[in-house]
């Protein structure tokens, strides 16, 4: 009886129509007075966001103008996708999508498997001293200048007198000095590994503020059940970060080829050119520099679109598969 009784209220109350619109507003508007003070204390971040953010799309437009700086917005001469097609029509630019999407790509597994590793690897370190002071030297590279980096990093692959030359001749791995920044096949991985020195500490905080938010009962039941401390990583730290590793590999598919150009121009040098330039640096040699703002600004709007459906198809897939999204 209690039962019938039961599935008869639950079917009431689904078959119950939804409340008046007006009375849906109300309530949005009573739960907005609740926490008027969050919404206040949101209100700056909002609006930085939309002047630094949203506000500047409205230069989109100069890539569909031929834009003068000298003539206001109603005397520019609007071409359409004048630029687009110049654009995709350019040799040169697939050479740079190359090299982007290849630096990218080497940066998306290495900047985003090392750190996961090593925040693991750290986590399992006892000794607390130590484990703090390895923490501390890992991620102070980050607060290095690209500049300073970009001097240390060929520095240390000169021929005269560089660390790496010297300590393969050392080894007799090699009779010659290798000229590694004057090889072009050799710039991509000396930019992917000088920029997982700088940033893998840096990321990897994340990766170990998350693991402490693991409940430490589970290790201790695995310890118990036997496990040792490799199955106790694989099968419970891992799975206890998934959702932190989902929303940023997300997050990085979406800035897949948004790389910048900070370590390409200081690293770079006229031997590798076909090699170090990127989108970034091909809107500023080919756009700015020569004083074709529009065609560098369809370049930006090649990259922000490409963005935005890399960061859509990737939310959807993990979605789709594992259940993990950030929209």
């Amino acid at each position: 009886m209690e039962t019938l009784t039961n599935k008869s209220a639950s079917a009431k109350r689904s078959s119950d129509p939804k409340p008046p619109l007006k009375q849906r507003r109300n309530g949005v508007w009573d739960r907005i007075k609740q926490q008027k003070y969050l919404y206040l204390m949101s209100l700056p971040f909002v609006a930085w966001v939309f002047v630094f953010n949203y506000l500047p799309l409205w230069g989109w437009t100069m890539a569909f103008q031929n834009y003068k700086p000298a003539r206001s917005f109603g005397d520019q001469q609007w071409v359409g996708f004048k630029h687009f097609a110049e654009l995709f029509s350019d040799d040169r630019f697939y050479l740079v999508l190359r090299n982007t999407l290849a630096m990218s790509l080497m940066g998306l597994i290495v900047g985003f498997v090392v750190p996961i590793v090593f925040a693991i690897l750290l986590n399992e370190m006892r000794g607390m001293f130590f484990k703090r002071a390895v923490q501390t030297v890992s991620y102070l590279p980050h607060f290095v200048s690209w500049v300073v980096v970009a001097g240390i990093i060929t520095k240390m692959l000169s021929t005269d007198g560089g660390i790496v030359n010297d300590l393969l001749i050392g080894l007799n791995i090699i009779d010659q000095p290798i000229q590694f920044m004057a090889k072009g096949n050799l710039f991509w991985y000396i930019v992917t590994a000088s920029d997982m020195w700088k940033e893998t500490g840096w990321n990897a905080i994340i990766y170990l503020a998350a693991i402490t938010g693991i409940d430490q009962e589970l290790y201790e039941a695995s310890r118990v059940d036997g496990a040792n401390r490799f199955r106790q990583m694989w099968h419970i730290t891992l799975p206890g970060i998934r959702t932190t590793i989902s929303v940023l590999f997300i997050m990085s598919i979406g800035h897949l080829i948004s790389i910048g150009f900070e370590k390409q121009f200081l690293l770079q040098n006229s031997l590798v050119l076909d090699y170090s330039e990127v989108l970034d640096l091909y809107a500023l040699n080919y756009g700015l520099n020569m004083g074709r703002f529009s065609y560098g600004t369809a370049i930006g709007i090649f990259n922000s679109v490409v963005s935005i459906i890399l960061l859509f198809t990737a939310n959807g897939l993990f979605k789709k598969f594992t259940k993990e999204s950030i929209m």
